[in-house]
């Protein structure tokens, strides 16, 4: 994934609803709790860590029980320090005080909440990508340090590959062909990172190291789980025994499920977008557009899917009355630059959802040589009496900017041949006009319709066409 790529917009819950989220996420929660209840008589130790005599006291207040309640105490105080809910106040004496940040959770804004709980996110993320903790105690040598060489682990290469792995969870969530909010097979996001895009059957080698990922990310999710980023249901414990080992219950090696199911939270989607930002990706949200003008809506939802691109539009056009936005849009998809195409496709795509009150904004335009087509499609499809025929000009030069439009949006689509074959169908004589048409996409747009059209006959006749359309305008 490349940082300066545009990713497919999201769609962000309310920052209201997703602050509560974070408040009751398990982790900022315990943290929160533990910062009210540290007092005068609370002590760190010289990293900041509360001190082993009041583990226990944090745990009760934790309702923790059990052989992990001090651990999990421990961990909750560190999130706090880390968040600003908790400030040490001298480092010596080992004094702390209750952070400035500690009042933004319940008299803050939503932002201010989801500014903590971002903070908190960073923390349980770097712990993610730390091997477990009995590798580290065996791989200390002895003078204290770790001896990370022994581990074979490397810390910037396991960061890469939880990002890697979050980024691709973010972009099956987001993307409208992946499966939005439905749980993601385990397996199928390890191999997303392990197995070539170009590679057909996997090896074995790469099997296994997908297997492996599965793994370190098993233990990764139920680490990141209680932070409210996914929901995740880990993998059967039963088919990690080992093969000397008769399983407790009957094995169903075709149950999908039972290699873990792990889903992006709306509050896990709102904190990727927010980390794939400062990363300097492209990560729109559905309406960053709406208090925009017209031409940053047609240019911004140029590359959107269409679902995405509908609802943007329709948050854009419920803040204005349909003749005003009708005119605005129309003003924005004029040009001869090579993007108007496809901003007038989706101005047309715009003007779809707006009423009969903007029919007074089409009909300003119905002699615009660029405009001029789409508004008479608009019309006739509104009803609209006394619509004019439009030239023979001008139906070439829409069928044209049409054409420039999909190529854009879609590329060599299955959609954009079948328009082809119709084209060069049902218009004898087509590409012979075609060829004169003042349009500058016309050139790239008949060479196109020659690769895509299946009819060798037609398709040299199209490759002429475009060699004509070149000659005529100089190329």
């Amino acid at each position: 994934m490349s940082d300066s790529s545009t990713l497919p917009p999201a769609r962000l819950r309310p920052e209201a609803e997703l602050a509560r989220d974070a408040l009751s996420a398990p982790v900022l929660a315990r943290a929160a709790r533990l910062a009210r209840w540290a007092g005068p008589d609370t002590r760190v130790d010289a990293g900041g860590g509360l001190v082993d005599e009041q583990l226990p006291a944090a745990a009760e207040q934790l309702g923790l029980t059990g052989d992990d309640a001090a651990a999990y105490a421990s961990e909750a105080w560190r999130i706090a320090v880390d968040t600003g809910l908790v400030e040490i106040t001298d480092e010596e004496a080992g004094t702390v005080a209750a952070g400035e940040d500690l009042a933004l959770l319940t008299g803050g804004s939503p932002q201010d909440v989801l500014g903590v709980w971002l903070t908190a996110l960073e923390a349980v993320l770097a712990d993610a990508s730390v091997p477990d903790l009995d590798d580290l105690v065996d791989a200390m040598a002895e003078g204290g340090e770790v001896d990370l060489s022994s581990l074979d682990w490397d810390p910037d290469a396991e960061s890469e590959f939880l990002d890697g792995v979050l980024g691709n969870l973010y972009l099956l969530t987001v993307g409208e062909d992946g499966p939005g909010d439905a749980p993601v097979p385990l397996p199928a996001l390890a191999a997303s990172v392990i197995v070539p895009s170009d590679m057909g059957e996997p090896s074995n080698e790469v099997l296994e190291q997908v297997s492996d990922a599965m793994m370190r990310l098993d233990d990764q999710f139920r680490l990141l789980e209680p932070v409210g980023i996914v929901e995740y249901q880990p993998v059967d414990e039963a088919l990690m025994a080992d093969a000397d080992e008769e399983p407790a219950a009957p094995v169903d090696d075709t149950d999908v499920a039972r290699y873990g199911m792990v889903r992006l939270t709306p509050l896990g989607l709102y904190g990727l977008r927010a980390r794939l930002l400062d990363a300097g990706f492209e990560a729109p949200a559905v309406g960053d557009l709406a208090d925009k003008g017209a031409d940053a809506l047609l240019d911004g939802t140029a590359p959107f899917p269409p679902a995405a691109a509908h609802a943007e539009t329709e948050l854009w056009l419920a803040g204005r009355s349909p003749l005003d936005a009708a005119r605005e849009l129309l003003a924005a998809a004029r040009g001869s630059d090579t993007g108007a195409p496809l901003r007038r496709l989706r101005c047309q795509q715009a003007l779809s959802l707006v009423g009969g009150e903007a029919e007074p904004a089409l009909r300003e335009v119905l002699d615009d040589a660029e405009l001029g087509g789409l508004a008479r499609v608009w019309l006739t499809e509104h009803g609209a009496r006394d619509v004019p025929a439009p030239p023979q000009e001008m139906v070439f030069w829409l069928t044209i900017d049409t054409v420039a439009a999909q190529l854009a949006a879609e590329g060599n689509s299955e959609e954009l041949r079948a328009l082809v074959e119709g084209l060069a169908r049902q218009h004898s004589g087509f590409f012979d006009t075609a060829w004169r048409v003042e349009h500058p996409a016309a050139p790239d747009v008949l060479e196109a319709m020659g690769r895509l059209h299946p009819d060798k006959k037609i398709a040299k006749e199209a490759r002429k066409a475009a060699f004509k359309a070149r000659s005529q305008q100089g190329g």
